[in-house]
């Protein structure tokens, strides 16, 4: 347990960690569109071998009753309780680079507390920078390459990589609260937000994990292993594909969202900023529940059994 007035616990006989090495933030919780950062956890968590450092108190900062732990029942007992986790950890990408890796959920509670806590591991093992990923749901098609917006101090990576750069009032996160507090005090930050197509928010989209892997990479100089996700997201845009083509409405939907895409693409500066001010915008498209109640359609035409389902809810 932790200590009295902490809110993590140091794992015992924890990985000695060299000074230096980028850190990687994953946290799930306000927005996770097309499981990105759910997702890009679970992958890494398989293939980076991550030895955890410290482990965070969920009795502090977890609402249990918002995200509610997993049970198993095994017909007449209980046989497994698998609780939520955050945890700060060492891991390494597939040539062997050593980075650290906080992942898990979004602390529900002391944000002030929880941001102290990884500046102070921050400057412990000497971050050389800070790198972060979230996605949410735009008006795109998933015709087009899943675009971001860069925010941060990275000035290099904001103008490569930028393709919405709008000036709003946006919810804050954990991830965001981290972000600002780093950058407050000149520590290298970036943070990526992916824009992932509305009507596929609520699926397990593989591309978007890569997506969030590949803008990882481009802030850390890391290799994270994503060769073997591509057979997935293949799969998983066929079955997209096939569904749109199978519904002439949909399909001129699509059309629409291709259309406007293209538009604003195209009226952008090189430096990334909109020439007419503009952005991505939500007029005369069609909505998440409109694409969304198109998919259903189609899908109760399918024969009994198709699978064609999996994914796509």
């Amino acid at each position: 347990m932790p200590l009295s007035g902490e809110i993590y616990e140091r794992v015992a006989n924890g990985p000695t960690v060299p000074g230096g090495l980028p850190l990687v933030v994953l946290l799930t919780g306000f927005t996770d569109a097309g499981s990105a950062v759910s997702g890009l956890i679970t992958h890494l968590n398989d293939s980076c071998d991550p030895h955890p450092i410290a482990v965070f108190d969920n009795d502090l900062l977890l609402d249990y009753r918002a995200r509610r732990p997993v049970m198993i029942f095994e017909q007449d007992h209980l046989s497994e309780y698998r609780p939520q986790r955050l945890e700060l950890s060492l891991a390494h990408d597939a040539l062997g680079q050593p980075f650290l890796m906080l992942s898990g959920y979004e602390p529900d509670f002391a944000w002030n507390e929880f941001t102290r806590a990884v500046l102070a591991f921050a400057d412990e093992y000497e971050v050389s920078g800070v790198a972060w990923v979230h996605a949410i749901a735009m008006p795109v098609p998933h015709t087009r390459p899943i675009g971001t917006t860069v925010s941060g101090n990275r000035r290099e990576l904001a103008a490569s990589l930028s393709v919405w750069r709008p000036r709003t009032q946006v919810p804050a996160t954990a991830g965001y609260l981290l972000e600002y507090r780093f950058a407050e005090r000149g520590d290298q930050v970036a943070g990526f937000v992916l824009l992932i197509p509305h009507y596929l928010a609520e699926t397990e989209n593989p591309d978007a994990v890569i997506a969030a892997a590949e803008r990882l990479m481009t802030a850390t100089g890391l290799m994270l292993p994503v060769e073997t996700l591509s057979a997935a997201r293949d799969e998983y845009y066929a079955k997209v594909n096939q569904q749109v083509q199978g519904n002439e409405e949909l399909a001129q939907m699509l059309h629409t969202l291709e259309g406007r895409y293209d538009a604003y693409m195209a009226g952008r500066n090189p430096d990334g900023a909109e020439a007419d001010g503009g952005g991505f915008d939500e007029q005369d498209l069609p909505s998440a529940d409109e694409l969304a109640a198109e998919l259903e359609r189609y899908l109760a035409t399918r024969p009994p059994g198709d699978d064609d389902k999996r994914g796509l809810g």
